[in-house]
């Protein structure tokens, strides 16, 4: 079980990888196909040509990490990939993540409009209400 916080950024490569690469090869992968430091503690998902296994690598702080999960049945369904790059991987959310692994229809949800900061604003400290 993964317990991701909805800051996490994770990278999804678009193209299936060979389930054969282990640390290296996958390192390899999130410089050049991800275009991303792997020693960033992003999280990087690579899935295979039948998409019935996944590899998450990431960085643990002391060393790199993969967590592998093979599916006996079904398949893992990915995101649209229309508005991504050809040569870089789609950055999906935590949220989008956790349903690729339990299963989800991703088509079939809908999230409710929220309210979100102006980009311009994100970066800026609230201000601090004087103490009385």
């Amino acid at each position: 079980m993964l317990s991701l916080s909805s800051q996490t950024r994770v990278f999804l490569a678009r193209d299936p990888v060979d389930m054969r690469k282990s640390f290296h090869g996958l390192i390899g992968l999130t410089e050049s196909v991800l275009e991303q430091d792997p020693l960033s503690g992003h999280l990087f998902v690579f899935i295979n040509r039948r998409r019935d296994r996944i590899k998450l690598l990431y960085w643990g702080g002391t060393g790199f990490c993969i967590w592998y999960q093979h599916l006996e049945e079904g398949g893992y369904q990915l995101p649209d990939a229309v508005t991504a790059d050809p040569q870089q991987g789609i950055e999906i959310t935590a949220t989008e993540l956790s349903l690729i692994l339990d299963g989800i229809d991703l088509p079939s949800i809908r999230q409710r409009r929220r309210y979100a900061l102006p980009v311009d604003r994100a970066t800026r400290h609230p201000p601090v209400a004087a103490l009385v």
